[in-house]
């Protein structure tokens, strides 16, 4: 099993040094904070994220101020509202990315967001309470009742909203391959997520680094 001290220094090297390397790390937010986010910026990275995944990024940020406009800011509880003609004019709309699925997949995330947050109080006090030590739960969860929510679009989701999480790129995969864990290159049952789980967890209690950290220094150690 290859140490994390030694992922680390490679890391280091890598980007220039210790200094450079903590540079480039993501920003975690603390749960106080995660608590107050509002429920519209959940699903406005949501909705980012889901038109990213397959698509060029650029074009998405190039256009987001136009998705922001379109969508009126992206309240759940005015876009559950929404019939489905609307939605349809949607889909004709040139300053937004017209994929139908996908825009049909806003409002089931709103959807998704407001049941939680009648159960939670927010979306955000939902997220900031779910412990990093079981992240993959969390991941399963939002595959399972959002759309569009696997695989990375979920894991980035969280990471962009400063949630404390790993994130399973590929780099990090064959960082995790180079540790010695038994991962496929695309690892997705239960039994892999469990060795990924668990060995973030060990590497966290022994150095004392953010989930996202490590994940960060890992993918950037290949």
């Amino acid at each position: 099993m290859r140490k994390f001290e030694d992922i680390y220094a490679h890391a280091c090297q890598r980007k220039g040094g210790e200094s450079e390397l903590k540079a480039l790390l993501p920003k975690v937010r603390t749960a106080l904070a995660l608590r107050r986010v509002k429920d519209d910026r959940f699903l406005a990275e949501m909705t980012r994220c889901v038109f990213q995944a397959g698509f060029v990024w650029r074009v998405v940020n190039n256009k987001w101020d136009d998705f922001e406009d379109v969508f009126f800011g992206f309240p759940p509880e005015k876009i559950v509202l929404l019939s489905p003609e609307q939605l349809e004019k949607f889909g004709t709309n040139k300053r937004i990315i017209r994929n139908m699925q996908k825009i049909v997949g806003v409002q089931h995330n709103a959807r998704f967001i407001l049941d939680v947050a009648k159960e939670h109080g927010s979306f955000g006090k939902f997220i900031a309470n779910w412990p990093s030590e079981e992240l993959i739960d969390l991941f399963a969860y939002l595959k399972k009742h959002g759309s569009r929510l696997g695989g990375m679009t979920g894991q980035r989701v969280l990471r962009n909203m400063g949630k404390d999480t790993f994130v399973i790129t590929g780099d990090v995969v064959r960082a995790l391959q180079r540790a010695g864990l038994d991962i496929k290159d695309t690892p997705s049952s239960k039994r892999e997520m469990a060795l990924i789980q668990d060995q973030f967890n060990q590497w966290h209690t022994k150095s004392g680094l953010a989930y996202s950290h490590l994940s960060r220094i890992c993918a950037y150690s290949v």
